[in-house]
């Protein structure tokens, strides 16, 4: 398995085989959080101005989305997995726009099969590309607002590698490790209401889920597909 590690736009561009999209904060954590909140659909999108038009031409579409990590006008929710742990999500569809995770997304055109990545559910990822056998992994670190590399997007894609090559890795410092990350600042920052705390927990909450979102690109628009995995070892 020639498994290649890239990164931001360009990167998921360059994608081949299966590309694994990686947004720990918060993108790809907050797509998890929603399908096992019972989503029906998560669609994920580039433009601020299509997820708008998608919820003004489905009615019952919910919006979720930020720009430089904060909540756009208008939508119904943030970037936050808090706010989404609390919502009433079953059955509905919610598209999600971000600066960086659903960037990588709609430009991964080049890879034959796409998931996303976070650590919330890295186990599973891992299983489901063992049980396919692609002969190329892409790993996407998209980083912060896609232009700078970032630690948790860092990590989460050594993680998968070293699984994948079937090694051994200690997550029990992740958090640890991460709560010094820069990016994980503003979730300690009372100003940031935007950015909880819990918000952390929640993203740092290594193997938590026994599923891969994988996007379904053969419909318009594409969506993310929920695809559990057995059990979390």
């Amino acid at each position: 398995m020639d498994i290649r590690i890239l990164d931001f736009v360009d990167g998921a561009r360059a994608a081949r085989g299966l590309a694994v999209i990686i947004d720990v904060f918060r993108a790809f954590s907050v797509a998890c959080y929603a399908c096992a909140g019972g989503a029906a659909r998560v669609i994920p999108v580039g433009e601020i101005a299509e997820a708008l038009r998608l919820r003004s031409e489905h009615e019952g579409y919910l919006i979720a989305g930020e720009r430089h990590a904060r909540k756009l006008e208008g939508f119904d929710f943030g970037n936050s997995p808090t706010e989404i742990e609390r919502a009433d999500l079953v059955g509905k569809t919610l598209v999600h726009t971000t600066h960086a995770g659903t960037q990588g997304l709609v430009n991964a055109v080049h890879a034959d099969e796409v998931l996303t990545g976070s650590l919330v559910n890295a186990a599973a990822i891992v299983r489901y590309i063992q049980q396919h056998r692609p002969a190329v992994v892409s790993l996407v670190r998209m980083g912060h607002e896609a232009r700078v590399r970032c630690e948790e997007d860092d990590l989460c894609a050594e993680l998968l590698a070293a699984r994948l090559r079937g090694e051994r890795l200690d997550t029990s410092s992740v958090r640890e490790r991460l709560r010094t990350a820069p990016a994980a600042a503003k979730f300690f920052d009372p100003a940031a209401t935007w950015a909880p705390a819990r918000d952390f927990e929640l993203c740092t909450e290594v193997d938590r889920f026994d599923f891969v979102l994988r996007l379904r690109r053969e419909e318009t628009p594409a969506w993310l597909e929920c695809i559990k995995i057995g059990h979390r070892a």
